[in-house]
């Protein structure tokens, strides 16, 4: 660049060291040039920095005025040699912030005019950069069908209509030998995603707005209607409980005994029923399940934690305990404890419980491990007295 020439022209003469930021942008102090030459000047090897304009040392108002700091306590002059500003001067100071603060404003309405016309762009369905979809190709700044990898995304869409599993499906294209553009294996996310990617149906979509694109669809609108009514009602979604305020008495508690991760609550709908489940969280991020345990109904699961809370409760040391500390009689606590007291438990209390008393709750295909909190019963004995 002519600017360039310059610079470095003028720059002959002045001593030995001479610092280009080629390639980077005047917005980000981090360039590494930028940092040695900071680094010589706190070392007291630089007297004066000359740039060809300010803005290539920083465009931003902020990061200059904390580098032009920085250049009085070390005691190094700042000379732009085309703005005849130089930092000795009160004048050459005075110029030097008005121009900083014109470069800062030109700088954002620069960027706010790009940020304005990519809205533009993706409102008229153009492509306006970033990662290409999978099925696609860049040409001449549009996106053009991939066939080999378009013959996949029809093949998503249209298992994913027959059988509504997208692990299995992941596993099926592993299987045959297919993999992500990244040479990744197929995941559950990756299908998830591509089954909502609106770029497929030929649409753009832009923050909430969903525009006609100009790239060729790739599915027919029946397939993407269909796979929109099955994702609505059929796949495994975060517990909606959660959401009511009704946590799910075991999360955060309950752990896979073979991957020792946690279990999340989730729901299915089948039909007109919902049925909840604890997840392996890591079975989430594989293709094919490995997990013996995988997932357990919710049902199943607090219903033997409850059992043996319950056990627990009423051993005859834990009994003594209670009759002890609350001057009930023995036989009262234990009474206490039956099953009227688990039914009458409303869920908020339930859950309450759990968290007083359960450190963990380890699940495996045959069986399920309790561990108990050490404070836990002394806990539940003061709630009691309490109450």
């Amino acid at each position: 660049m002519p600017f360039r020439t310059e610079a470095e022209r003028r720059f002959e003469g002045f001593g030995e060291d001479a610092f280009f930021f080629h390639g980077y942008s005047g917005g980000n102090v981090n360039r590494p040039a930028l940092q040695k030459l900071l680094n010589d000047c706190e070392s007291g090897l630089v007297d004066i920095i000359l740039t060809y304009k300010i803005d290539r040392l920083s465009r931003n108002l902020t990061d200059f005025a904390d580098l032009t700091k920085k250049f009085d306590e070390w005691g190094v002059q700042f000379v732009s040699v085309t703005q005849e500003i130089n930092t000795a001067t009160s004048s050459g100071r005075m110029m030097l912030n008005i121009l900083m603060t014109f470069s800062q404003y030109e700088r954002e309405v620069i960027t706010e005019r790009i940020r304005d016309k990519m809205s533009a762009s993706r409102k008229k369905g153009k492509w306006v950069g970033g990662t290409v979809t999978f099925g696609y190709n860049v040409d001449n700044k549009r996106l053009v069908v991939n066939e080999e990898e378009a013959k996949i995304v029809r093949n998503i869409f249209q298992r994913f209509v027959e059988i509504q599993a997208p692990k299995l499906i992941a596993g099926e294209l592993n299987a045959a030998g297919y993999r992500t553009r990244k040479g990744q294996l197929w995941r559950r996310d990756h299908i998830y995603r591509l089954l909502n990617n609106h770029t497929y149906i030929g649409e753009v979509k832009y923050k909430d707005a969903v525009c006609k694109g100009e790239q060729e669809a790739i599915i027919s609108r029946e397939i993407w209607d269909r796979t929109r009514e099955i994702l609505k009602n059929n796949c495994p979604e975060d517990d909606p409980r959660d959401r009511q305020g009704i946590i799910a008495p075991l999360k955060g508690v309950l752990r896979c005994g073979h991957c020792g991760c946690a279990m999340m609550p989730v729901y299915a709908n089948k039909g007109s029923k919902r049925y909840y489940y604890y997840l392996c969280y890591r079975e989430t991020k594989r293709a094919i399940a490995e997990c013996p345990v995988h997932q357990i109904p919710s049902e199943d699961v607090e219903m033997l934690v409850r059992l043996q809370l319950r056990k627990i409760l009423t051993e005859p040391g834990m009994v003594a305990q209670f009759a002890e500390r609350t001057g009930f009689k023995p036989s009262e606590v234990i009474d206490f404890f039956k099953e009227d007291f688990w039914n009458e438990l409303r869920p908020g209390e339930y859950n309450r419980l759990i968290q007083l008393l359960v450190e963990q709750t380890v699940v495996w295909e045959d069986r399920v491990e309790i561990e108990l909190k050490t404070a836990g019963i002394k806990s539940l004995m003061e709630v009691i007295e309490n109450e």
